[in-house]
């Protein structure tokens, strides 16, 4: 019969703390790093594995697996994963592409790799399903990260400027918080030139008419 572990064994303090973690939530061995060596650390979530508290994602990527009635065991979101990542590395990520279209209701294309900007090393990820890719920018791409004005840029730049049009700009006034659209004009000067003026229309807090009617196309964009 196998002994007890200890209360105060490196298993127990790991299994402790994924218990009142969200189901969901994904770990790195190095979310545990304060409480042994790596090599102690694999093993414990190792055992874990096998106990069914953990699923191992890809390497050195678990998650504390969710379930739906419905659905059986589900995957981890890409919020869940992006988290973990960046946790580890010390990095900051920004959507990019087809994926930061999708966040905003602006395309309802699910891309089959999410990709991020990252001021950390370039990489792939896979966890299941999913696959995501982290490419490392520039500051300047960076600056607005983890803000409003970073999602729409990108987004912005995903869909071109032909695609941009007044029942977009309307879904996005529609739905976004009046104080955070504000503050998008805070980061005009991160955009290109032909994005001001729809970012600014975006921004705007009057309930004037909008600048940019059906039909028309403003002059930046000709």
């Amino acid at each position: 019969m196998p002994r007890a572990a200890s209360p105060h064994s490196l298993d127990t303090l790991i299994s402790r703390r994924v218990q009142r973690s969200q189901a969901g939530a994904v770990f790195t061995p190095d979310a545990f790093a304060a409480m042994g060596s790596r090599a102690a650390i694999d093993k414990a979530l190792q055992r874990m594995v096998q106990r069914g508290e953990l699923r191992r994602l890809s390497r050195g990527l678990y998650d504390k697996p969710r379930h739906d009635a419905l659905l059986g065991v589900l995957w981890p979101s890409v919020d869940a994963i992006v988290k973990a990542v960046a946790g580890k590395d010390r990095i900051r990520t920004q959507p990019t592409g087809a994926y930061a279209a999708n966040l905003l209701g602006l395309s309802e294309q699910v891309p089959a790799q999410v990709e991020f900007l990252t001021d950390g090393i370039s990489r792939r990820v896979q966890a299941g399903p999913l696959k995501l890719s982290f490419k490392r920018t520039t500051p300047r791409q960076m600056a607005a990260a983890g803000r409003l004005s970073g999602l729409l840029i990108q987004a912005f730049k995903s869909l071109g400027a032909p695609h941009i049009s007044p029942a977009r700009i309307r879904h996005l006034r529609e739905t976004l918080p009046v104080e955070e659209r504000a503050k998008v004009l805070q980061d005009l000067a991160l955009a290109p030139a032909w994005m001001r003026p729809l970012l600014r229309e975006v921004a705007r807090t009057d309930e004037a008419p909008a600048q940019l009617s059906a039909g028309k196309t403003p002059h930046a964009l000709r």
